[in-house]
């Protein structure tokens, strides 16, 4: 188990900021997630936390927060931290993704611009396990750490007003799906049938931060045929532990 050096700061009256250090790196995510759990470990009430690359927002959603001494406590959850192994389970999750032209406005140009032909650019795109390492900006955004570099390609110069939900996109070193309807400026190359944020559910997002999504290629038929399945409720994704 690494500890590295954390900075905690007040984040508003009721919130507190833990950074680890600036980099894209999957041994400091984990070690924010394994301190995440030690903390809820403490049974503390009222607490909400959000990881994303390299920090952990803590929320008190009842009261405000003393700092100096919640600082002192996290303080001493981090450092002495025992592998309990009870560690939360994370999954790989296998998505379908449709690179037809209908769907992928995009293909061409990123094409062209990465000097690859689209049958490369998907191959190269369902070849690799991303890892989830923030969700937000929208409500089941992913963002994903891992795209191959010969995919690494700049926003659009002029973003869209309307993505439409599903839409599976590129941009900088990053690849994700947008869960809703939305303005973006990201590469899009394909569209993803099934929801990936869901409000009428119990757990609205099934990704965890920490899980990992692979992409496969699907047809047009077999697109159409997922949105009836996920419609009528019998699609299931297929998932495999990551710590079994």
């Amino acid at each position: 188990m690494n500890n590295y050096s954390i900075n905690i700061k007040p984040f508003g009256k009721r919130a507190i900021l833990i950074e680890w250090p600036k980099q894209v790196n999957e041994s400091i995510l984990e070690d924010i997630l394994d301190f995440s759990n030690s903390f809820q470990n403490l049974n503390l009430p009222n607490w909400e936390m959000s990881a994303a690359y390299n920090s952990l927002t803590m929320v008190n959603n009842i009261e405000d927060v003393e700092f100096k001494e919640m600082e002192q406590l996290i303080q001493d959850c981090y450092s002495k931290r025992t592998a309990s192994g009870t560690k939360i389970q994370r999954y790989l999750w296998r998505i379908p993704v449709c690179y037809d032209a209908v769907f992928a406005t995009d293909m061409e140009e990123v094409s062209k611009s990465l000097k690859i032909s689209t049958e490369k650019l998907i191959a190269l795109h369902t070849s690799s396990q991303y890892t989830v390492y923030g969700i937000g900006f929208l409500p089941g955004f992913m963002y994903l750490g891992g795209l191959p570099t010969e995919l690494e390609i700049t926003r659009r110069a002029e973003p869209r007003l309307s993505v439409k939900k599903g839409s599976v996109g590129l941009a900088g070193k990053q690849t994700g799906i947008y869960p809703q309807d939305s303005p973006g400026g990201w590469n899009i190359i394909g569209s993803c049938p099934i929801p990936i944020f869901d409000s009428k559910l119990e757990n609205p997002c099934f990704v965890n931060v920490g899980d990992k999504i692979q992409f496969y290629k699907i047809s047009k038929a077999e697109y159409d045929l997922r949105k009836i399945e996920t419609e009528v409720g019998i699609y299931k994704l297929e998932k495999t532990p990551l710590n079994a």
